[in-house]
């Protein structure tokens, strides 16, 4: 037996790589009214946005149940030595607290133990992606907390937004409003930090934003994993891929996504955003 890592899917992880590194995905909710779809399993990214841009009810979210967690500890525990669930900020997100309660509630035979990335999106995916590669080369349970534990002290996210509209009336905008009433032809970079959103700057045009995507990654370089992800952009995210390939150490490459459902609700169309985690000291 091994241990088994879980994720939830505000990570953004494509499936083939959860798939590829066994990482179980728990979906959390999207509700447009009163229809409830499950993120990226009955309602996927393409079609998520062509509803949130064309529809006339904006979209909001909920986390998955203590039930639902339950239901995935006690499967996977029924197999493993131990549980590594590893989620987005509980400053963002109910997420965090479901998955505590089900770890103390279930009937899972193992150890179960609950990480806060502080992080949203692939900044998550990539703590539950090193996570699992210790798993899958055999680490034991304090080995792989401590792969993912390690990982959220190395991990950072930050985006290019083209409004502040989706995420302020979801109620995540945090510290990031303090650029409110100062947006006019500007476009708000944010970044995560201490698991809640700050302002990283602001630029008047996309050019200039993606330089700053670009400048930033630079300055946490070098850089051994890196995803850039996209709400509705692919080109755009496609250039940026060009522009920060060099700041990888040898051999590594970054992953280009589309940004899921949940976290698409707050940062709506056309968001550019990068997840990285920086090479540990000494390579």
């Amino acid at each position: 037996m091994a241990i088994k890592v879980v994720t939830d899917s505000t990570s953004d992880l494509p499936a083939d790589v959860a798939e590829s590194l066994g990482i179980e995905v728990v979906p959390l909710n999207v509700h447009f009214g009163s229809d409830v779809y499950k993120d990226r399993v009955n309602l996927m990214p393409d079609a998520f946005y062509d509803k949130l841009i064309n529809g006339d009810v904006l979209p909001t979210t909920s986390q998955p149940s203590v039930g639902e967690f339950i239901d995935v500890y006690e499967r996977l525990g029924s197999d493993a030595d131990g549980i590594v669930s590893v989620h987005l900020s509980e400053k963002l997100s109910g997420t965090m607290n479901s998955a505590r309660l089900a770890s103390q509630q279930a009937n899972a035979d193992c150890p179960i133990e609950v990480v806060d990335t502080f992080q949203v999106s692939m900044g998550v995916g990539i703590c539950a992606m090193e996570a699992a590669e210790v798993a899958n080369s055999g680490g034991d349970m304090n080995q792989v907390i401590l792969a993912a534990r390690n990982a959220v002290t190395r991990s950072q996210c930050f985006f290019m937004l083209e409004t502040l509209e989706f995420l302020q009336k979801g109620g995540r905008i945090g510290k990031a409003q303090a650029l409110i009433g100062n947006l006019l032809k500007i476009r708000p970079m944010l970044m995560l930090q201490e698991g809640e959103v700050h302002p990283l700057g602001r630029e008047r045009t996309r050019r200039k934003g993606i330089a700053k995507l670009v400048d930033t990654v630079e300055e946490l370089a070098p850089i051994s994993g890196l995803a850039v992800m996209y709400s509705t952009g692919p080109d755009e995210a496609q250039i940026l891929v060009q522009n920060v390939s060099k700041f990888m150490i040898e051999g590594r490459e970054p992953m280009m996504l589309q940004i899921g459902p949940v976290i698409g609700t707050y940062a709506g169309p056309d968001t550019l955003g990068i997840a990285l985690i920086s090479a540990k000291s000494g390579g």
